[in-house]
């Protein structure tokens, strides 16, 4: 699909209507790109989050960006890895699936992707990205039309490479 691309950056830095946040179930920050995400929005962000109630695994909430580029963050809370007979990957597919449903409902046209839950939440990374790929070109099928720019925003190499041959 040609809005789907992949680069290595700083998701935080990024110009685009939407970034998504890796987030823990309580939505009031973390580490890795959920520590990076607040830290770069500021403190308005962690306050809008308070009264949001948390979010469930495979599901999205959407907030302002405040001091970041991207006018929105949209936090979802990907799985953590319990050998793959739990639901992981329904429920990885799910935060994708619902973090572009929510863009859509919002009219936003550009929307970038960090590598959700293979980080501390231990997600293999070569599988992570099939199903990211998968499901967000498929997700984008839906709304024909909608989105612009669909990026995945890879910490490292090694990520970029994955998502890039799950493309092809």
């Amino acid at each position: 699909m040609d809005v789907i691309e992949v680069i290595q950056a700083d998701i935080t830095g990024l110009n685009v209507d939407a970034i998504v946040n890796a987030a823990n179930a309580s939505l009031l920050g973390g580490g890795g790109v959920d520590g990076a995400i607040h830290r770069a929005a500021g403190p308005e962000l962690l306050a809008e989050t308070s009264l949001l109630n948390g979010c469930a695994t495979g599901d999205a909430k959407i907030t302002r960006g405040y001091r970041l580029k991207a006018r929105h963050v949209i936090h979802t809370v990907g799985p953590v890895w319990h050998g793959g007979d739990a639901g992981e990957d329904e429920l990885l597919a799910s935060s994708y699936r619902r973090s572009l449903e929510l863009a859509a409902g919002h009219d936003l046209r550009s929307i970038a992707f960090p590598s959700i839950s293979t980080g501390v939440y231990g997600f293999p990374k070569a599988r992570a990205a099939g199903i990211a790929v998968r499901t967000v070109s498929a997700a984008a099928a839906d709304h024909p039309g909608q989105f612009e720019r669909i990026v995945f925003c890879c910490f490292d190499a090694e990520a970029k490479r994955l998502h890039e041959e799950a493309l092809t």
